[in-house]
Order: structure tokens, then C-alpha cells, then sequence
């Protein structure tokens, strides 16, 4: 299994020169397992360039959504297979407190964008999940979730093959002023002994109370959680668009030593645009 980041930015995307090393594109992950089958997490902007990976075959994709929060879907339109003609994509759904399933086929339509979704080319089926189902198989890896805490809630995906696990827990706020969806043991759980957990980190506990119940974590927490799952690796996700490259290095470097502190043997690395791990 090969695990490459397209795009790790949270909420919008962020353009300019102090957002060059981290990448400023959107939520999206891409994840080929062993058997070649090509699964998607998130299709925010990051999926643009993917696109132009993807093209390049003819097998059929799945793309997994956490939620329809803009930031997460707002690359679909310009991911090139969905032009291609005879493609075949496969779309499961958050598990959203509003039921859309068809929210990112509907942002291409009325006064929203120039092509209308049921124009493309490509075969695209949406395939939510039954209420209740929490695991299934994909190719070679069993797929599980969990609700995330989150406005409106969605999914988080464990990604299983050949033993081996990574965990996407993205817009996710571990301890939130709401009623949580999943509470924090049940997370360390879901992670439990993954080779990757790829959490959000959007948050500081400077940028608190302010932002309590936006959806987020703080850095510190998401570590903690990545300590007690005992996770071999962490990756800092859904940075958040005002961070700088230098400000984003501090709070990588902030939370090695959280990791020091607790004794804990856990590599950990913010996600950059264009890293990739083989497990």
C-alpha cells in the first residue's frame, strides 16, 4: 500500500510563497493498494493534480468522502477522469448529519459551475453505505469508519491490508463543546497499532476558546491520541490556511517534543504536498 498526500490544507486553499513547503492545495490523499486498486480520500483541491496522475489509466477509482464541507469537495470539477469517457468511479459518502449524498455532483449544476454534472463522460456511481455498516471490503483492504465529531459530522476511514493500517481522521475535534459522535477511547481504538495515522491538527491551544466547536483539533491532542493508539507514525493534517510554512515547522517541532516527553515511539511528520509512505 502506497499513501501520497495531494493536499493537507483545512477550510480554504493557501496560495503565495510561505505555503510552498507544506503545499497550499485542500484535503485529499491518494492511496494505491497492493492489487493496483485506486482509492481517494477527500476531493478537495489537492485532486486537481492527482488528476493528471489518474489519467494516465483506465481501472476504475473510489473515491471515499469524509464530509461535503467545501474544502473537501471542491476539486471534483476539475479532476480530469471524470472527463473520460467510460471511466468508472465510484463515490461512498460521509456519514453526514444531513443526508447529501449527491452534494459534490450538485455543485455542478444551476448557477454554481460552467458543466453540468450529468454531462460528463465518465460513469460515476454514488454508493453510500446502509446505516450500520461499518466495515467493508475494497479490492485487498478492508475499509472501516467512524463518525466523526464535526459540524454536521461525516466519516473517518481505516484503511487495512496485508496487516498493515492507516487511519484518516480529518476535521475532527477530539474534545468538542457538543455532544461528540465518537469519543476519545473509541478513537484510539479505531487507530490502534496503525503503520500511519493522518489526524487533524488545524488548531493551537493559543487559537482556544475562540474556535471550540469549529470541528478541529489542537495539535497537542491529536499527538496524544496517535500516542495512545501506539501508532508507529503520525502525520499533522488539515493545516490550517493561515499557516505559514515556518509557523507549520514550529508546531512540527512542538509536538516531537510532546512525543519526548511522553516516551513514546512515534515518527511524526506535517503533512506536505507530494509525501508518501509504502507499507
Amino acid at each position: 500500500m502506497q499513501v501520497t498526500f495531494y493536499g493537507v490544507r483545512g477550510s480554504c486553499p493557501s496560495p503565495g510563497p510561505e505555503f510552498i513547503k507544506y503545499g497550499g492545495n485542500t484535503a485529499c490523499v491518494h492511496v494505491e493498494l497492493d492489487d493496483g486498486t485506486d482509492i481517494i480520500l477527500d476531493a478537495g483541491t489537492g485532486i486537481k493534480n492527482l488528476g493528471q496522475k489518474l489519467a494516465k489509466k483506465t481501472t476504475d477509482i473510489h473515491l471515499l468522502l469524509t464530509h461535503n464541507h467545501w474544502d473537501h469537495i471542491q476539486g471534483f470539477p476539475f479532476f480530469t477522469p471524470i472527463y473520460q469517457p467510460k471511466r468508472n468511479i465510484f463515490i461512498t459518502p460521509g456519514q453526514t448529519n444531513l443526508v447529501e449524498h449527491h452534494a459534490i455532483l450538485e455543485q455542478m449544476s444551476g448557477s454554481y459551475f460552467p458543466v453540468d454534472y450529468k454531462t460528463l463522460s465518465s460513469n460515476i456511481e454514488i454508493v453510500p453505505k446502509p446505516v450500520g455498516t461499518d466495515s467493508w471490503q475494497l479490492g485487498s483492504a478492508r475499509i472501516s469508519r467512524l463518525k466523526m465529531n464535526h459540524p454536521g459530522s461525516g466519516s473517518s476511514f481505516c484503511i487495512e491490508e496485508n496487516g498493515k493500517k492507516v487511519a484518516y481522521i480529518t476535521d475532527n475535534e477530539l474534545y468538542p463543546p457538543y455532544k461528540k459522535s465518537t469519543d476519545f477511547l473509541d478513537w484510539v481504538e479505531f487507530a490502534r497499532d496503525a503503520e500511519l495515522i493522518i489526524h487533524d491538527a488545524q488548531y493551537m491551544l493559543a487559537d482556544m476558546p475562540h474556535k471550540a466547536g469549529w470541528g478541529h483539533s489542537v495539535a497537542e491532542e491529536a499527538v496524544k491520541l496517535a500516542m495512545g493508539s501506539r501508532a508507529k507514525r503520525m502525520a499533522l493534517y488539515s493545516h490550517d490556511h493561515i499557516r505559514t510554512d515556518d509557523e507549520i515547522a514550529a508546531i512540527e517541532e512542538h509536538c516531537r517534543e510532546v512525543i519526548e516527553i511522553g516516551g513514546a515511539d512515534l515518527a511524526l511528520y506535517a503533512a506536505a504536498e507530494g509525501m508518501s509512505f509504502t507499507f
